[in-house]
């Protein structure tokens, strides 16, 4: 498995990491046995880089992963680095109710944490959106702590625009900024992605198959269930979601003239972007993440980034990545 760096003050990772969020929320039902089976896949595969949130599904996904740590051989999960996001609060029946950057709820947060995954140290922690009543510098000042302390490795940030990611470094050293990064998604790249190079902050890159909805598989007439984040996101949404299959069905002929996937091809791009960035997949079963893998024998000549731009040209998307409400959460404009 290849290696990248993440960022100059984090650690190296595999190319690819995992985004074990669907194997608990938001994405329909998932088998738990399948899910553990595919972390262990994706283990002996050389995938380093866990991805998870304390809020997803409340900590059920945290459980998850250290379940699949637990029963994994002891070289493979020596090898695991688990990335965290906390700070988004939810009610019993799954709502949601803003985000907690207090420095008292960090560490709140961290010790059920560490706990859920049965470790003794997060490798990369990190709010999942900006707090606005409370300064990122109060923040991240308290995940300083929790290195200091042992408790952290390494501090990330999430979906945070370049003025916030230039105070947070100022304030203590950022090892990662996780952000939405996809053929469809490429608002980073005016001013969050010159910040974080600038600053030799790495990128991990979720959505890299826009939910699924570039992954070559989803259909016009997939039906979803309430649950189901994409019933409710703008991409997936009647007049918008055929113009989104339309823009993979061309993506889809330069794919099939190169003999990958859609899926494969559109995470060869997001590798192609730069050493470093690394993209997570969300493959919920070991299937997807064969294909996934795949991507990284995938190489894309200037013939082929050409044509890739020209058949879905940066802003080509229809639709925002989130519905209105959730957008006026995310520090960046896109």
């Amino acid at each position: 498995m290849q290696t990248r760096p993440l960022g100059t003050t984090g650690p190296q990772v595999s190319a690819l990491g995992l985004g074990c969020m669907g194997m608990s929320a938001l994405y329909g039902e998932a088998d738990r046995a399948e899910s553990i089976a595919t972390v262990h896949a994706a283990l002996e595969a050389g995938v380093t880089l866990l991805d998870t949130g304390d809020f997803y599904a409340m900590g059920h996904n945290e459980m998850l992963i250290g379940e699949a740590l637990r029963a994994a051989p002891a070289a493979l999960r020596e090898q695991a680095l688990t990335s965290v996001k906390f700070g988004a609060l939810r009610d019993p029946g799954g709502g949601w109710s803003g985000y907690d950057g207090r420095p008292a709820a960090v560490r709140n947060f961290a010790a059920y944490s560490l706990q859920r995954l049965g470790v003794d140290h997060i490798d990369v922690y990190r709010i999942a959106r900006l707090d606005p009543n409370v300064p990122i510098e109060e923040t991240v000042g308290a995940i300083a702590e929790l290195v200091e302390k042992g408790h952290v490795r390494h501090i990330g940030l999430s979906e945070v625009g370049a003025d916030t990611i230039r105070r947070a470094a100022a304030t203590a050293p950022i090892a990662d900024l996780q952000i939405e990064y996809s053929l469809i998604s490429r608002g980073i790249e005016d001013e969050v992605l010159p910040t974080t190079r600038e600053l030799g902050i790495g990128i991990t890159a979720y959505g890299v198959l826009s939910r699924g909805l570039i992954s070559g598989h989803f259909t016009a007439d997939r039906q979803l269930a309430p649950t189901d984040f994409r019933s409710m996101s703008p991409r997936f949404q009647g007049e918008n979601l055929q113009h989104n299959l339309s823009l993979v069905e061309a993506l889809r002929k330069i794919a099939e003239q190169k003999g990958v996937s859609v899926a494969q091809i559109a995470i060869a791009w997001v590798l192609s972007r730069g050493e470093d960035i690394v993209p997570l997949v969300g493959a919920r079963t070991r299937e997807r993440l064969t294909e996934a893998l795949g991507a990284l024998d995938v190489t894309l000549d200037d013939a082929d980034l050409a044509a890739i731009e020209q058949a879905v040209p940066a802003d080509a998307a229809a639709g925002d990545r989130y519905p209105a409400a959730q957008m006026s959460h995310l520090g960046t404009d896109r």
